[in-house]
């Protein structure tokens, strides 16, 4: 199967287009189906009959959001009970985090171990990378469920979250359900290594709703913000996880490109940390992408612009690059190691062997023969073959390498293109 480019024309089944048809039909008859604050803040209330935020500071990032939402996203009726469920969702697990932490103090003083940080642009394999680092069992990854649900539900005993890998399950579902193509872009499980810019989105402060939903005024002011608190959360987060279930001797392993654009807060809130930066050319990995977001956006919304997509996230991916490079000037070096998606893609083991001794941890046996399993079961197209294609975006090579020349330049990024072999490696979409 091959992923569709019909990014105007969102693929829906039938069941979901009668219930978006429905949804029109109760909002020209007064029906407001805007997300709300204030709503969504007593459901969580409701739904954990807990009342105790701890400190707000989120809402004012809260407010941005849905602000946005509303008056730039044109959500459809299903878009908009699902972003609604996700709010309420995410001010519950606060709430309940609130609690646990009033219950267990000792949280706060876990020590989390060695943090190996995935930074690379979207599709250059930090997916690959993620989960041959994660195939080690001396290495605690977060799992798909565990983003979803971090912390237990009322009544749920302490390593045995069964309700919330029950609910991750039928999420997983879901998706496949709602936008098959999406799945082949990037599969999703609910036991797979997953991105940890979902416990950052708790604080409502990452890039997951512009990659979602049409939300400009929302990005615009999440450029200007301080996100150390953002990360601050995203520490406590993680010392809860691991109160749960413990990293093992090589600590823990994150991943997510949000990450490039404020490395210097990470430096600042994550202690023991490793930045690993994959590179790929941006002339395969930026098209590929916005695949990516026109699919998932396609989810949420009728109106799905492939332009405005590509303008969108190219503007984004080269503030990425800049802000990285940037801090890396003036960084202790010795905190990153750098990973060419080639290599990786030729030699998954000896790069991962030269990460380990770059980051000080032992590439054991048992590492290697899990991470060697992990790469044989890997899949090239397991859920079917991802087209895209660059001009779908109103972008060429010419305007993508201006854009990222002096990346390239900084990291030696081979013009993928014009490569020796004919361009093999540009036709295979290893970009996870």
């Amino acid at each position: 199967m091959r992923t569709s480019t019909e990014y105007r024309r969102p693929y829906r089944p039938l069941s979901v287009a009668l219930f978006n048809r429905a949804g029109r039909a109760a909002r020209r008859f007064g029906l407001d189906d805007a997300l709300d604050v204030d709503r969504m803040i007593a459901a969580a209330r409701r739904k954990t009959k807990l009342s105790d935020f701890g400190d707000e500071w989120f809402m004012e990032p809260l407010e941005v959001l849905v602000e946005s939402i509303n008056a730039e996203a044109r959500l459809t009726p299903l878009g908009a009970r699902i972003q609604h469920s996700r709010i309420v969702s995410a001010l519950a697990t606060r709430l309940r985090a609130e609690r646990l932490l009033r219950e267990h103090p000792e949280i706060l003083d876990v020590e989390l171990g060695r943090i190996l940080l995935i930074a690379g642009l979207q599709r250059t394999a930090t997916t690959t990378l993620h989960r041959l680092l994660a195939a080690d069992p001396a290495i605690r990854a977060l799992n798909g469920w565990e983003v979803l649900n971090p912390v237990p539900l009322a009544g749920e005993r302490r390593g045995a979250p069964r309700r919330r890998i029950r609910q991750a399950k039928h999420a997983a579902r879901a998706i496949g359900f709602l936008a098959p193509d999406f799945r082949t872009v990037h599969p999703l499980a609910h036991d797979a290594p997953e991105e940890d810019v979902l416990l950052l989105d708790l604080s409502f402060m990452s890039q997951a709703p512009e990659a979602a939903m049409h939300v400009p005024s929302y990005s615009r002011w999440l450029e200007g913000q301080d996100h150390t608190k953002c990360y601050a959360y995203l520490l406590t987060m993680l010392k809860i996880l691991h109160w749960q279930r413990p990293a093992g001797a090589g600590g823990w392993v994150l991943k997510t490109p949000h990450h490039m654009e404020y490395l210097d807060v990470i430096l600042h809130v994550l202690p023991d940390v490793c930045v690993i930066q994959t590179h790929r050319d941006p002339k395969k990995s930026v098209p590929s992408f916005c695949s990516m977001v026109a699919h998932g956006r396609g989810i949420f919304s009728d109106h799905v612009d492939p332009v405005e997509i590509g303008t969108h996230w190219l503007g984004k991916i080269r503030r990425m690059m800049e802000r990285s490079m940037s801090v890396r000037r003036s960084a202790d070096e010795g905190v990153f190691v750098d990973v060419s998606y080639y290599d990786l893609i030729a030699d998954p083991l000896g790069e991962l062997r030269r990460i380990y001794g770059a980051a000080g941890i032992d590439f054991t046996a048992e590492a290697e023969a899990a991470a060697r399993t992990a790469s044989e079961r890997s899949g090239k197209n397991r859920y079917g073959r991802h087209v895209y294609a660059a001009s779908s975006f109103g972008l060429d090579d010419e305007t993508i390498d201006g854009y990222s020349a002096a990346y390239r330049r900084n990291y030696r990024i081979p013009d993928e293109t014009a490569m020796s072999d004919g361009g093999s490696l540009g036709t295979r979409d290893e970009t996870r």
